[in-house]
């Protein structure tokens, strides 16, 4: 390997978020059903795991079901439920395969009793793995997640002055802690594609830093040419965490 192609590795993004939208555009140009077009979105994710994973990407984490999506039609949620329990179990022997173990986030308790069982499942056979972290976000939204973090962070004083005395203490890592995301690194690359250009409550707190790409390719649809343009303007990107550009080129040539 090159130099430069050594420095190009060194800049992947390590932890790639991926808002999967587009299924319900896919179905309806292709005269099928939004499920059909579920369908169809949670094929892709096999090929979209591997293909990070070969290009060094370390965690994906996916948005599979938001707080906000219970307020879709009844019909459509339980489809998507159904489809979440059948896909996990059917997934978990390739996720085997290529050494991919399986995190979650978000308030699993909640989800349906087949759902809660095939993520647990799942969790358990994967967790020996080591090649690509997929973390499968359920019932999530990051403004709940913050919240659950600042309870978590109280539950653990007995008296006001210790809790004041916390509070004076208290930095972004340390808060880091109660939001349940062990294992789990900041966010580097938040995709979207489908062609919406918001983030939608998705990791909040963790893509604080996170560069923003935005793709007009409905998630069915996606493919490897389409993650490699978004690394590879990932790579292009300067990233200086308030810090100058002077500073950055810099710390570069140290």
């Amino acid at each position: 390997m090159s130099s430069s192609e050594d420095q190009i590795s060194q800049r992947v993004p390590q932890h790639v978020a991926i808002i999967m939208d587009g299924n319900g555009r896919w179905a309806k140009a292709q005269g099928l059903s939004r499920l059909e077009g579920h369908k169809q979105g949670a094929k892709r994710l096999r090929d979209v795991i591997r293909w990070a994973r070969d290009a060094g990407v370390k965690q994906v984490s996916l948005y599979g079901f938001s707080t906000e999506n219970w307020k879709r039609p009844k019909l459509e949620v339980q489809g998507l439920m159904a489809l979440i329990a059948t896909m996990l179990s059917l997934e978990t022997p390739k996720m085997m395969e290529e050494g991919a173990r399986l995190l979650a986030l978000g308030d699993i308790s909640s989800l349906p009793w087949l759902v809660r069982k095939a993520l647990k499942r799942a969790m358990n056979t994967t967790k020996g793995n080591t090649s690509v972290d997929v973390i499968l976000c359920l019932n999530y939204g990051g403004q709940q997640e913050i919240i659950e973090g600042i309870k978590n962070f109280c539950s653990t004083f007995n008296t006001d002055a210790e809790k004041e005395n916390a509070l004076l203490k208290l930095t972004p890592e340390s808060f880091t802690t109660c939001l349940n995301r062990e294992d789990i690194l900041p966010v580097d690359l938040l995709i979207r594609t489908g062609g919406e250009k918001r983030i939608s409550n998705f990791h909040l707190w963790d893509a604080a830093y996170a560069e923003l790409y935005f793709t007009d390719t409905n998630w069915p649809a996606y493919s490897e040419s389409d993650l490699k343009a978004a690394l590879d303007d990932y790579v292009s990107r300067e990233r200086r965490f308030g810090k100058t550009s002077e500073q950055v080129q810099g710390d570069a040539d140290e």
